[in-house]
């Protein structure tokens, strides 16, 4: 298996999930700086021309970081990170997609449009990357009144909930594009994350 990659909170996020199931693999790097993503070799594999990409040993390649997951756990069910069959998976993917909507999603938006770092290839749009920041710092309070009631996003257990949320915070926070606000919840459960050997795979 290869994973084709660049630095980005969406790669991360299966290296994280990856490192908690003891997945081996050959990493492959895309310099998306240079645009090897948008190259027609690259986007044989991915027309989307995104990272990462799961190459399987078929010759099959997966995009979507969400997509990869779901095909790892079904590989390497334990330990489980989608959650049991029934509410608890629910539960998951209704959390997982409020961190990626609310949250991730407009960090990304506040990135792009405010530093322009991909204007050669993209229209930007500072007035709307100021937009997605406020968006994002908003629903922090979301997510923090939600870890006051539970240890992890969808209850007891970590979960990819929590690697979406946290590699965003992350994201956001080494970024500098929208203002992260000091919330206790969340505060405790990013040390609970860093605690992880899973958090510092690269």
């Amino acid at each position: 298996m290869k994973l084709h990659e660049a630095p980005s909170p969406n790669a991360r996020r299966v290296q994280i999930f990856m490192a908690e199931k003891g997945i081996d693999y050959k990493r492959v790097r895309v310099d998306i700086r240079a645009g090897d993503n948008l190259s027609p070799e690259y986007r044989a594999k991915n027309p989307a021309g995104r990272v990462p990409v799961l190459e399987l040993d078929d010759g099959t390649f997966l995009a979507e970081s969400v997509a990869i997951c779901r095909y790892l756990e079904a590989l390497h069910p334990e330990p489980n990170l989608f959650g049991a069959p029934g509410l608890e998976q629910a539960t998951v993917e209704m959390w997982g997609r409020r961190a990626e909507f609310n949250f991730a999603q407009n960090v990304a938006g506040a990135f792009r449009n405010i530093t322009g770092i991909f204007k050669d290839r993209e229209t930007t749009v500072e007035a709307w990357g100021q937009v997605c920041a406020e968006v994002a710092s908003q629903a922090l309070r979301m997510f923090d009144e939600r870890l006051a009631k539970s240890a992890y996003l969808a209850g007891d257990r970590f979960s990819i909930a929590d690697i979406t949320l946290g590699v965003a915070v992350d994201f956001a926070e080494a970024v500098k594009v929208i203002p992260l606000r000091e919330l206790e919840h969340i505060a405790r459960w990013r040390a609970q994350l860093a605690s992880r050997p899973s958090w510092s795979a690269k």
